[in-house]
């Protein structure tokens, strides 16, 4: 028999994939469950009930297994230097020996900063609070810390010296603590408040210059608002409380304000003027070269709220107002204005100024350029405290608030050159 003759067997099939399988156990499943519902609506509604709840045990009792969750550590964080003048320096906590000041050193937890006796410094800490560090102080960092859900923790200890220091509006459960002699001041966001530590004459008082706070001394405390004040001694078994007189704001001239005397006079009559105060019964001008106020040019009580000072030469210069009431309890001092009597030319004086891209470090905003040498430079309406010798400058712009903000930088000269650069940065 031939091959070609011999039967043969053919077998047919048909490629079927898993997936296609599965997807029609699944498709009858949900049909096979519908028709269940239809015929029987409460036995199935009570079955998917019993479900539910029997998958939510078994998941609660893998979740007990696992540890719990820990809440994240307190993270280190550092502040930094925004205006340095005269002689500064820092102890590192980790340290035994001292460094000079700059604006590259990072202050952490344990640091001390040590002013001299014409020296200042101003701190800024991540949550906004700054503090101004007067001459001959020396303060601890206690605490610089934040946790995951940005609350932050800001303790500073007084040791001796006077401090100036404002919060800003920090996360709610952030802290803000100062600390002089024993006694720990709580400050509330957007508050303000003075502080003095004089362990020779044994005296320590924590004035709030605004907002609120409360300070905690040996399970005492006292609530304070806007110009309260509490003192004690190291011995005292409490707290004396006491009602401060707010002090006028100097308005002419304003910070940072040139006043012009024509070429060839040698001295200018300059008007101050302040805001009146209820209930004054007269008020002390204060006119110093140096804003320490360590040598006075002019000590002088007068009646109303202005007066015409004359004699003034060509020269920088800052003043300060007090108001007294009618028992002669004076208030505490205003801010001091900077103003400078510049002889007018009269050609056009070009004076250069150059700044660098501006540098963001969150809120605050690092200022760097150049200028003429011996000019003076303000970064929105704030004196940069130190100018080079070649007319460098750099500077630490206090915490900038949330959106678009301006930030203006003017230099000036003796001859009465002004040079103004102006940038919007946006904070987010």
């Amino acid at each position: 028999m031939s091959n070609q003759n011999k039967p043969e067997i053919y077998v047919a099939w048909k490629t079927v994939t898993y997936r296609s399988v599965v997807m029609a156990l699944m498709a009858v499943a949900v049909l096979f469950v519908f028709l269940i519902h239809l015929a029987f609506p409460a036995f199935t509604d009570s079955t998917v009930k019993g479900a539910s709840h029997f998958a939510s045990l078994i998941l609660e009792k893998v979740a007990g297994l696992a540890p719990p969750m820990k809440g994240s550590a307190p993270i280190s964080q550092q502040a930094h230097f925004t205006a340095l003048d005269g002689t500064i320096r820092v102890r590192k906590g980790n340290g035994t020996s001292w460094i000079v000041a700059n604006y590259n050193v990072p202050l952490e937890k344990g640091d001390v900063v040590q002013t001299g006796a014409e020296g200042m410094a101003k701190i800024v800490f991540n949550d906004g609070t700054n503090y101004t560090v007067k001459q001959d102080s020396l303060i601890v960092i206690e605490e610089n810390s934040a946790n995951d859900r940005q609350q932050t923790n800001v303790s500073v200890a007084v040791t001796t010296g006077t401090v100036d220091l404002t919060t800003a509006t920090y996360v709610q459960g952030s802290k803000s603590q100062v600390i002089v002699d024993g006694a720990r001041a709580s400050l509330a966001p957007d508050s303000s408040a003075m502080v003095q530590n004089n362990p020779k004459d044994d005296l320590h008082e924590i004035l709030l210059t605004k907002g609120s706070g409360e300070v905690e001394r040996n399970g005492e405390k006292a609530h304070l608002s806007n110009w309260e004040k509490v003192t004690f001694g190291s011995e005292s078994k409490s707290m004396q409380r006491t009602k401060e007189i707010g002090p006028p704001s100097p308005l002419t001239p304003g910070n940072m304000m040139p006043v012009f005397v024509n070429a060839g006079e040698k001295a200018k009559e300059v008007e101050f003027v302040w805001s009146a105060m209820t209930n004054a019964a007269g008020y002390r001008l204060r006119i110093s070269h140096n804003p320490y106020f360590s040598s006075l040019l002019l000590d002088k009580k007068v009646d109303s709220a202005s007066v015409v000072v004359t004699g003034l030469p060509v020269g920088a210069y800052y003043w300060s107002i007090q108001s007294y009431d009618a028992a002669g309890k004076q208030s505490v001092e205003s801010e001091k204005n900077r103003f400078t009597i510049v002889a007018k030319s009269k050609e056009k004086i070009n004076l250069a100024l150059a700044i660098d891209p501006f540098v963001q470090h969150g809120h605050v905003i690092e200022v760097k350029g150049t200028t003429e040498a011996g000019a003076r430079v303000m970064v929105n309406g704030k004196e940069v405290p130190i100018i080079g010798d070649d007319g460098t400058f750099h500077y630490f712009t206090p915490p900038l608030p949330n959106g678009e903000n301006l930030i203006t930088v003017t230099a000036q000269n003796a001859r009465g050159g002004v040079n103004t650069h102006q940038e919007k940065v946006v904070i987010q």
